[in-house]
């Protein structure tokens, strides 16, 4: 099946003729899967080590990152549709609408994960769990703050 194909029950739609915001790209994200196919459903802490290469412009946006086990990573699934409505997964368990899935195909498709990171070095971070393709355009890193509430904030 080729991976755009439409799968029976799934509903496709169109995006309106509009443009509401504009993303800069920090970087690119370097992983061995290079299709669909082969990419997991989701990242796994074990999984291999994968590569995110930060822009020379935003090298100084990565001091402290060193104190943070565990990231939030955003990145842009460019090789995904943007226009499916309702999906059947993979799985065949049924369909769905899109919000209710973690299908890489979405009207703006903004994917984030968690990832344990194993070293940083100049312009890059190597981390564990991902379930991206190569060559990925990265939006965006968080320090992952499992149990922050606003009691605790700025600690």
């Amino acid at each position: 099946m080729d991976e755009f194909e439409v799968r029976p029950g799934e509903v496709v739609g169109s995006a309106p003729d509009r443009a509401d915001a504009a993303l800069i790209f920090i970087g690119r994200i370097r992983t061995p899967f290079q299709s669909l196919r082969d990419c997991p459903r989701q990242g796994q802490m074990d999984g291999p080590i994968c590569r995110i290469e930060i822009d020379e412009p935003w090298w100084q946006a990565m001091q402290g990152l060193e104190a943070h086990p565990e990231l939030q990573v955003l990145y842009w699934m460019n090789r995904a549709r943007r226009d499916l409505l309702v999906q059947v997964p993979r799985t065949g368990a049924g369909r769905a609408g899109t919000f209710a899935l973690r299908s890489p195909a979405r009207p703006n498709p903004i994917a984030v994960s968690i990832v344990a990171v194993t070293a940083i070095e100049p312009g890059a971070i190597l981390v564990r769990g991902l379930d991206c393709l190569d060559g990925t355009p990265l939006l965006d890193i968080k320090p992952c703050r499992r149990g922050f509430t606003r009691q605790n904030e700025g600690q």
